[in-house]
């Protein structure tokens, strides 16, 4: 097996299939079953067209309710958040699998801040008489937000959801709703109690479904691991050493992902920042050639693409980037930049522009637009070209 070699192009296939935007093979489980395929959907306060986690069902699922989002991510039996690539919404049975995490968080003995004596008492007794509480709801909430001016109350309850005596059950706005673990995690998996290594293995296993192909830093990367625990696990998790072209360093397949050719239709569409497909910086260079950062706290002035550019998908190549805003029932794309290839064929049917205007549409639809406006177009001279009627 050490000698499978994979080309780039492959690799990027192998990607798409498992990120659930090429072919069909995530559409048909819905939005629980695409929490499933993807391990991890990324949480995020910012919200521009909408908020990063219902951006990621919606490149993949098309035009889905917004509160069939939250219910799916959040209904009884589904996920549960917690800390993974950063904080994410994560499918409930993955909860044995974080027990390293909050172990090592306990051995610890504080995260951020030390924890305040005698106020996680309070909390949890709280939590046991009244049910499901806001930070707000504790008394604890604090003007402001930033992390180093946290309440005590604020402090205990983020230190037991660290070590996994709380559970986020939900979100109200954009606060946490928090509950005891042993209420809101079914006692099969509560019970379970694997070793580091159980962990380990089971979490770089999914990182390669997840990835299709990685090297040991995209794997570690995923669940924001080590690369030395990749390593101690790789093998007895099942993957299989691969080559791939043009990459300086071995890596490493999921052997489903070999097992079956790669087929079907690739998705267009626009992806939030934050999407697991472009999360990893370096690894988007390496497999796509694109280079991408988020620039909503970049000074407006040092920003090239925008607030909150996102990457345009289509063709299984990442084209560009749109800056997107809304005024009324209008999408606005206050920015659109072209990658310097896909500029040469802009102009041509079927190509760039078509993959555009076709994003620009499906968006503008799904948040209640009827009409679409460009503000900007890089290269300038290309805005002529931008052809904005509706895609038939």
């Amino acid at each position: 097996m050490d000698g499978i070699e994979l080309s780039a192009d492959e690799a990027r296939r192998l990607q798409l299939r498992a990120q659930g935007l090429l072919g069909s093979g995530l559409r048909r489980g819905g939005i629980r079953g695409l929490l499933g395929a993807l391990g991890a959907v990324q949480l995020d306060t910012i919200s521009v067209l909408a908020r990063s986690h219902e951006l990621v069902p919606y490149a993949r699922l098309g035009a889905i309710g917004r509160d069939a989002v939250e219910a799916a991510y959040w209904g009884e039996g589904a996920g549960f958040e917690y800390w993974a690539h950063a904080a994410s919404v994560l499918p409930l049975e993955d909860w044995p699998l974080f027990s390293f995490r909050r172990r090592a968080f306990r051995a610890r003995g504080w995260r951020w801040h030390k924890v305040p004596e005698g106020v996680c008492e309070d909390v949890l007794k709280r939590l046991s008489a009244e049910g499901p509480l806001t930070t707000r709801e504790l008394g604890g909430a604090k003007a402001g937000g930033d992390w180093w001016q946290w309440s005590d109350h604020k402090i205990a309850i983020e230190w037991l959801l660290d070590i996994g005596e709380v559970v986020c059950v939900r979100r109200i706005g954009w606060r946490r709703v928090y509950d005891l673990a042993e209420r809101a995690i079914p006692s099969r998996l509560l019970d379970k109690d694997p070793d580091d290594t159980e962990c380990l293995t089971g979490l770089v296993a999914r990182s390669a479904r997840y990835l299709g192909v990685g090297t040991r830093t995209d794997l570690a990367d995923y669940y924001r691991l080590r690369a030395d625990q990749v390593d101690a696990v790789a093998e007895a998790a099942g993957l299989v050493p691969v080559k791939v072209q043009g990459w300086r360093n071995g890596a490493w397949a999921d052997p489903g992902a070999l097992a079956e050719p790669v087929r079907g239709r690739h998705a267009t569409t626009l992806l939030s920042p934050f999407d697991s497909l472009v999360w990893d910086r370096a690894r988007t260079s390496r497999m796509f050639g694109f280079d991408h950062r988020l620039e909503a706290y970049v000074p407006k002035a040092k920003r090239v693409h925008g607030y909150f550019a996102m990457p345009l998908l289509a063709g299984g190549r990442l084209l560009g980037r749109v800056d997107p805003a809304r005024e009324g029932r209008t999408l606005v794309a206050r920015q659109i930049s072209l990658e310097p290839w896909a500029v040469k064929t802009a102009a041509r049917r079927g190509t760039a522009f078509d993959a555009l205007r076709t994003a620009l549409w499906r968006a503008a639809e799904w948040v209640g637009c009827d009409a679409v406006r460009v503000e900007k177009v890089n290269p300038s001279e290309l805005a002529s070209l931008l052809v904005l009627d509706p895609p038939d």
